[in-house]
């Protein structure tokens, strides 16, 4: 917990870069998109996943993906000391063998401020790599009173286009993160908050502008086959 909340402080919730404050995020180039799969049934061996696509064409740049050994055990409310360690390998190989190809914005498939202490695995990322990092969960993490009852489902289905969102509100009055519905086609929403280095509103944005179906392509391409 001391570490966390040490790390914790270092966190950005604004917009740092130029690109992030342009309408049409002009100089975005590319996104990257990170995630770790375990084998079912072995739960010391993970992959590690890391690609970058081209931003606003969404092309595939760069891949890396490989099995990496997993020693720390399964703690809730610590899962980012667990994974984040060799997903911040997998960022230092791409800089250093692919340096032009860093990405500029780093999409989670987690959570950021969405977590109970507020430090997500998003935000961990974000801190250990000091790159632009937002959290991008499928399901509801129930934090702070927030819970999947009617009247969040009523004000799911509230939302009619792609693009649209309503704010996650806990019960301290902290706006926690955003609710998004990705694809017009998809009733389901995602969950979106910030990691590190960029605001909420950027972040929600920036990731529906990623999105040719539910799963915005960064965590899509980084898990092609359950993703989708």
């Amino acid at each position: 917990r001391r570490e966390q909340a040490r790390l914790k402080a270092s966190v950005v919730e604004e917009d740092t870069e130029d690109w992030q404050k342009d309408t049409h995020f002009s100089g975005l180039q590319r996104v990257g998109g990170v995630d770790l799969s375990y084998i079912k049934g072995d739960e010391s061996r993970a992959c590690a996943s890391l690609v970058v696509l081209s931003y606003p064409d969404l092309e595939v740049l760069y891949q890396d993906c490989r099995m990496v050994p997993i020693t720390a055990p399964y703690v809730a409310g610590f899962l980012a000391f667990r994974e984040v360690p060799v997903l911040v390998e997998a960022v230092q190989r791409l800089q250093q063998e692919e340096p032009q190809l860093q990405p500029q914005v780093l999409l989670v498939d987690g959570n950021g401020l969405l977590h109970p202490r507020g430090f997500g695995t998003a935000c961990h990322l974000g801190v250990l790599t000091d790159l632009p990092c937002i959290g991008v969960a499928k399901n509801l993490l129930h934090v702070d009173g927030l819970v999947r009852d009617e009247l969040h489902r009523e004000q799911v289905r509230s939302l009619q286009r792609s693009g649209e969102a309503f704010p996650l509100t806990g019960t301290s009055g902290k706006v926690l993160g955003m609710v998004l519905r990705s694809y017009n086609n998809s009733s389901k929403p995602l969950y979106v908050s910030v990691g590190h280095r960029v605001s909420l509103g950027t972040a929600v944005r920036l990731v529906s502008t990623c999105c040719r179906f539910r799963i915005p392509e960064p965590i899509r391409q980084v898990r092609p086959w359950t993703a989708r």
